[in-house]
């Protein structure tokens, strides 16, 4: 739900309210630290509390203490040498602890590995220790999890007692209770009409503008006769993949598809593969039915692509990753950060026939892109499901104007990032090279701490290709000043602050508004600054309103780890209020007394 802690713990809050209300418990996941693919079942992640408690746990406390989410998922990799899914510290200490959570956690699938440490260490419910239920284990698979015939045999024979089962099946119970005994909860809408209305406005709403030189964008049907469409990720399903993320859905409408039910009669869309990339459509036993072996060399398929680029008014370019492996998918982290199957060197080539070229990215994450000055217009598409080819050509042709905002930064390089720069991924160096298999345990260091995304570059003073909460709009905005209701606040006042925001463009649109923290002197080294608030507000063309946040103690805080407690200190801050990390508009300075 992005890289920022407060964005992320923001977004989770209603999602998991809107599920639960409807009698389905959501499952939070992975609790916790759960950041590489590459070795996930044997990395020991080695951080620091200060880290840890601002970085990796708040959007899961908010999850739990705001959301009442039913369900948590523990992870793979281990911390303090002990696995995610039966860890003490992360779930008794922290969850049920600190956090007082009441709810039912789970294990990752194959997550669990010790039947004593699982009885005490907080796990309720273990899942797929010993087979996937369809096609590998033995017979009596079920009675081989740890948590069934060897629980049994220690209680038997007196090592252990059923207060902790106890506890167990009292919370499976409850969650059982909110569930499917719930004689009252509503019935669904699965593949309805209504069902499909509210998938496509979730996509149009969360497609990306990136970038749009000479109003590029919108295409305007009215001018071109000819648009070709360029791209395997313009036809091929991308609902199925990525491992467990791969679904059955009723239809998945394409974006090629999209864009001719679209445009209709009133301009001639031509195709063009391009690229072949991953032609196989089935993953986890999931069947696309789609066939899309093409036998022809790279250079034959850009050939054809240029060709049919030069002999059109526009060229939407649909590209970027898929849910194979090394890609979007899950066991396995990208190979790097520029895009697979050669594209790049397609886009390249497509930017010297046709000046109206448009590329659109489809990942769930950033990309590396050295064409980027040769493309006037980047649309950033995301994973848009059954509705795609619908939401993106009605964003494409200004049906919908775009108003979705980036939840991470998009670095130009890899070694932009800590993580990259400081050496430590994917674990450390010495263990790995004499590590036999994928078996060892493997240390990895989180180096950078609290800087990571939109907070390392500003402390580095790197410019990203495309900045945490940038987004663009077919129509334009201004912000104006910042102002407060005091300049002076105590630990247990509010501070209210406000601006106007015009829509001087000539489209209604929505504009998400961001207000970040900088703390101006501190103890403690602190990000630049923090993101604390944000909100969209829609605008007709020349409507202007005014937009309100309310910061408090929280908002000024950081976590101290030798008092194991969060601390706001007095003293002057500053308010910043922007369209993105990096486009600050307004800003105004306060004091905690």
């Amino acid at each position: 739900m992005g890289k920022d802690p407060f964005l992320a713990a923001k977004m989770v809050v209603p999602y998991i309210k809107g599920v639960q209300e409807n009698g389905v418990a959501t499952c939070v996941k992975h609790f916790a630290l759960n950041n590489q693919e590459y070795n996930r079942h044997t990395t020991n992640v080695i951080v620091d509390d200060r880290a840890l408690y601002e970085i990796y746990l708040p959007a899961f406390k908010a999850a739990v203490q705001e959301g009442d989410s039913w369900t948590i998922m523990g992870s793979y990799n281990l911390y303090k040498n002990q696995h995610g899914c039966h860890n003490e510290y992360l779930l008794n200490d922290i969850l049920r602890g600190e956090w007082g959570y009441k709810g039912v956690v789970v294990s990752d699938w194959g997550g669990t590995h010790d039947t004593y440490q699982a009885i005490f260490n907080g796990l309720d419910m273990e899942f797929g220790s010993w087979t996937n239920g369809l096609s590998y284990g033995a017979s009596n698979a079920y009675d081989n999890y740890y948590l069934a015939q060897p629980y049994l045999n220690l209680i038997r024979s007196g090592e252990v007692g059923t207060k902790e089962l106890d506890e167990k099946v009292r919370r499976i119970l409850r969650l059982a209770f909110r569930t499917t005994m719930d004689r009252n909860r509503p019935f669904g809408s699965l593949c309805s009409p209504e069902h499909s209305l509210a998938g496509r406005r979730i996509a149009e709403e969360g497609i990306v503008l990136l970038k749009n030189e000479n109003n590029t964008l919108p295409v305007d049907l009215n001018k071109v006769n000819k648009i070709a469409v360029i791209g395997e990720n313009a036809i091929k399903m991308m609902t199925v993949g990525g491992g467990s993320s791969s679904l059955k859905v009723k239809y998945e409408m394409s974006p090629l598809d999209g864009l001719r039910n679209r445009i209709g009669p009133a301009a001639e869309v031509v195709y063009a593969r391009g690229y072949v990339g991953d032609p196989r459509g089935e993953y986890n036993g999931v069947i696309s039915g789609q066939d899309l072996a093409d036998s022809r060399s790279e250079d034959e398929l850009i050939s054809e692509a240029v060709e049919v680029a030069a002999g059109a008014d526009y060229v939407i370019f649909i590209g970027g990753l898929n849910k194979s492996e090394h890609q979007d998918c899950e066991d396995s982290d990208r190979a790097g950060l520029e895009l697979p199957y050669n594209q790049d060197r397609l886009i390249s080539e497509l930017a010297k026939v046709n000046k109206n070229l448009v590329v659109v990215n489809v990942s769930g994450n950033a990309i590396a892109m050295p064409w980027v000055k040769k493309v006037p217009a980047i649309v950033q598409a995301w994973y848009l499901g059954s509705e795609a080819g619908n939401a993106l050509a009605s964003v494409l042709v200004g049906d919908t104007n775009p108003s979705g905002k980036l939840p991470f930064s998009f670095p130009a390089k890899l070694t932009d990032l800590g993580a990259h720069s400081l050496g430590e991924y994917p674990g450390n160096k010495e263990e790995l090279a004499h590590s036999v298999n994928r078996t060892d345990t493997i240390n990895e260091t989180y180096h950078e701490g609290i800087f990571v995304g939109y907070r390392w570059l500003d402390k580095e003073k790197i410019a990203p290709l495309f900045s945490f909460g940038h987004g663009l709009s077919y129509t334009t905005f201004k912000y104006g000043k910042v102002t407060a209701d005091k300049k002076e606040m105590s630990e247990q006042e509010i501070l209210t602050v406000s601006m106007d925001v015009k829509n001087t463009g000539d489209q209604r649109g929505a504009e998400i508004v961001q207000l970040y923290i900088s703390d101006l002197k501190s103890s403690l080294p602190r990000p630049v600054k923090e993101l604390k608030g944000f909100k969209k507000v829609t605008l007709e063309p020349g409507e202007e309103k005014t937009v309100t946040f309310s910061i408090d103690r929280s908002a000024l805080s950081f976590f101290d780890p030798d008092k194991h407690d969060w601390v706001a200190e007095p003293g002057d801050f500053e308010v910043l209020i922007g369209a993105s990390s990096t486009d600050i508009r307004s800003k105004m300075k306060f004091t905690l007394k």
